[in-house]
């Protein structure tokens, strides 16, 4: 048997659609070794392993694009506990929980005291994007997007959480070049109290992205952004990495200097990656918590074959759910979360919901239960089964 095989009990039987638009009959396999053996871990010894974590939205409140989010606030708080039960950190307030895409500033404000004081309460790590999203109109300097982050950060130390800086649409688009962006950076790195994270996100998770660190040339911006950090490298933990390109981030990582991290944020290559030696900050962390803690528990016990028996079923599922348009990854770690029970409504701010098909959300359905993370099979497909049933298809 696989170890992220089937139990020896068959599951339920669903009918599913394919990309073809054909349907085909599924039989669920049910939860998996790492299911299994991943109840209460605490955090990996060898590897600093954060969860972007998303946002339960409350189904009754009019969560509509352009509405302001309402969440689910004991939902949204529960699944942080589910994540620091597996021995990670929370990431909270990241794209994962739709920054930038429905997660309005003042709920953000409110998620990111709730969750440090919820987090720091289980004695659990957490970590808070700050940004430039509370803007309230168009920004037309680089003294008012420092002022923007300034405020953002105030509220994420005084929540007691270690800050993220995250990239900004407004200074992608007011930055003429590196020299902008060293100025920014370099006036928020003189302000924080403790070591902040920098987060790289490339524009397949944010096209308003595109050119940051002043070039539209990976090396280019690389070099540029390996100054900021080189001068700065005091107050930097680390740098987090989107970009889904294995060769650069080992690269990267080689010419940081001495003492800052490398956190991962390659959803298509974190195996091979937190092996040879990056640490993670990841959003598929959210949806494959047991298979990540059971992973970085093998590889803190020198255990090859189980952290890749752990990790591997799982990157099939993150290749799907991370596909293009990869922006809208988030309506599959949701959904994949109203199947395991982790909320009761597969529901989303900005009406996320609808922005994956039904055969894509099929799929992902298929290779979660291949990887053993359905924790109730046959709640999994009763769910299923409904929206199916929405869709004028009999389950």
């Amino acid at each position: 048997m696989s170890t992220a095989g089937s139990t020896a009990t068959a599951g339920p039987r669903l009918r599913l659609p394919a990309a073809d638009g054909t349907l085909a009959d599924y039989q669920l396999r049910g939860p998996g070794a790492a299911l299994a053996g991943a109840a209460r871990r605490g955090p990996a010894r060898s590897r600093v392993a954060f969860a972007a974590a998303h946002v339960v939205a409350d189904p009754l409140a009019d969560n509509a694009p352009g509405s302001p989010a309402v969440l689910d606030w004991d939902a949204t708080l529960a699944f942080r506990t589910h994540l620091v039960s597996h021995g990670l950190g929370v990431a909270e307030a990241m794209d994962t929980a739709q920054r930038g895409m429905g997660l309005t500033w003042a709920t953000t404000r409110e998620l990111i005291q709730r969750s440090a004081a919820h987090v720091r309460a289980l004695g659990g790590t957490i970590a808070c994007g700050a940004g430039t999203d509370s803007a309230t109109g168009p920004l037309t300097s680089l003294d008012q997007v420092v002022d923007t982050y300034a405020e953002q950060l105030a509220v994420v130390e005084g929540s007691g959480a270690q800050a993220i800086v995250m990239a900004s649409r407004q200074l992608a688009g007011l930055a003429r070049d590196g020299d902008d962006y060293a100025t920014v950076y370099g006036r928020l790195l003189e302000q924080v109290r403790e070591p902040v994270i920098l987060h790289w996100l490339g524009p397949m998770f944010d096209p308003a992205l595109a050119g940051y660190w002043g070039s539209g040339d990976v090396a280019t911006a690389t070099r540029n952004f390996l100054a900021i950090v080189t001068e700065h490298a005091a107050k930097i933990d680390g740098v987090k990495v989107s970009l889904l390109d294995a060769d650069h981030e080992v690269a990267l990582r080689a010419a940081l200097p001495a003492g800052v991290r490398l956190y991962t944020g390659d959803d298509f290559n974190y195996p091979d990656l937190i092996a040879s030696g990056s640490d993670a900050l990841l959003g598929i962390f959210d949806p494959i918590a047991p298979a990540a803690a059971v992973a970085l528990g093998a590889l803190d016990d020198g255990d090859d074959a189980g952290y890749r028996a752990a990790f591997d079923p799982t990157v099939p599922l993150s290749r799907h759910i991370f596909g293009s348009p990869t922006f809208y990854y988030k309506t599959g770690v949701v959904f994949l979360a109203w199947l395991a029970g982790h909320q009761d409504a597969f529901a989303m701010v900005g009406g996320l919901a609808s922005a994956r098909s039904l055969p894509h959300l099929a799929t992902a359905l298929r290779l979660a239960d291949a990887a053993g993370l359905l924790p109730d099979p046959d709640l999994a497909a009763a769910r299923m089964r409904a929206l199916l049933a929405i869709h004028g298809i009999e389950g």
